[in-house]
């Protein structure tokens, strides 16, 4: 039975842990996963489905030997909170997360559940001691390599080759925020750049970003990975074609949404089937701490040409070839 259900204040989580934990006597195993997004955001939805798909070719069949338990939280974190702990009380065989604020609260509740993580950076944030070995109880995928931070300046300054003046929308409670602002400061003042460091925490705070960014000429903006921010894509892409500035995105969501331009880890279907090879391998008997943390494999370029029309821009050839999807 596939548990979906938020439940509020956890009433019943004293009854289900027991009949699922009888069932794991019988080799049946639990799964829980943690997703702070809407229930009803078919991307996700999608990706969780392709981790599913993908674990059954593996051996794991739901209603035979394995249960799934999903909590969908949003990005509340006091959801994300109350769902991973009561997560960790079920005692599950494996638990899988997304995303860098939903680790440390994992990381807080259980040191033995093992746990597989996708997340920006998990050595910097503390999630493990190393890439090659973790050495606790979790293990993963990285999303991003900070080096792409400056493959997005590098992009976005060949699309819009007067930009002079950039800023960096982050959420400055994710945990590699900072990761971002600085490397960016760095590759922009390499790249003849002014850095602007833009921390965010809701649209409010991104109105006057890119409304301060459209104030003088020659301004654009990046927006690294980040949950809450991407949530906020539509406003975002709509701001950004309003205020007439050129900005360029990790996800190409934001691209499909009416943004200019997208360069950043292939987040999908392909990423997530990675993702089930670990949690079959912990299912295994494997240990987090020996299996090592996966860098990305492939990255994508994503142009929309009547953006980039709209903002008055002519896209290089050299550019547009190396674009893995044009929208027209």
């Amino acid at each position: 039975m596939r548990r979906r259900e938020f439940i509020v204040g956890f009433g019943v989580a004293g009854v289900w842990p027991l009949s699922a934990r009888a069932q794991r006597g019988g080799r049946v195993r639990l799964a829980g996963l943690l997703l702070p997004f809407p229930e009803n955001n078919a991307v996700m939805q999608a990706n969780v489905r392709a981790l599913r798909e993908e674990l059954e070719k593996l051996g794991w069949s739901e209603g035979g030997n394995i249960k799934f338990d999903e909590r969908w939280t949003t990005d509340n974190m006091d959801l994300v909170r109350a769902a991973a702990a009561n997560l960790v009380e079920l005692k599950p065989d494996v638990i899988f997360s997304v995303g860098d604020r939903v680790v440390p609260v994992l990381k807080q509740l259980t040191n033995s559940i093992p746990i597989v993580a996708l997340a920006s950076d998990h050595v910097g944030s503390g999630f493990v001691e190393s890439l090659a070995r973790p050495g606790g109880n979790i293990t993963g995928l990285s999303v991003i390599e900070f080096s792409v931070i400056g493959k997005m300046l590098e992009i976005l300054k060949r699309m819009a080759p007067g930009i002079s003046r950039a800023g960096i929308i982050y959420n400055p409670d994710n945990p590699v925020g900072a990761i971002y602002s600085r490397t960016f400061d760095v590759i922009a003042k390499q790249l003849a750049v002014q850095p602007i460091d833009l921390p965010v925490h809701g649209i409010g705070d991104i109105e006057r970003a890119i409304g301060s960014l459209a104030e003088q000429p020659n301004g654009g903006f990046l927006v690294p990975p980040d949950l809450t921010i991407s949530t906020l894509r539509a406003e975002i892409t709509a701001l950004a074609a309003h205020q007439g500035v050129p900005a360029i995105y990790s996800n190409r969501a934001y691209v499909l949404q009416g943004g200019l331009v997208s360069y950043g880890a292939e987040f999908g279907g392909e990423f997530f089937r990675r993702a089930a090879s670990y949690v079959d391998r912990v299912l295994r008997g494997e240990k987090p701490a020996d299996l090592p943390i996966q860098q990305p494999t492939k990255y994508r370029l994503d142009i929309n040409l009547k953006a980039a029309k709209a903002l008055g821009l002519e896209i290089p050839p050299s550019v547009l070839v190396m674009a893995d999807e044009v929208i027209e």
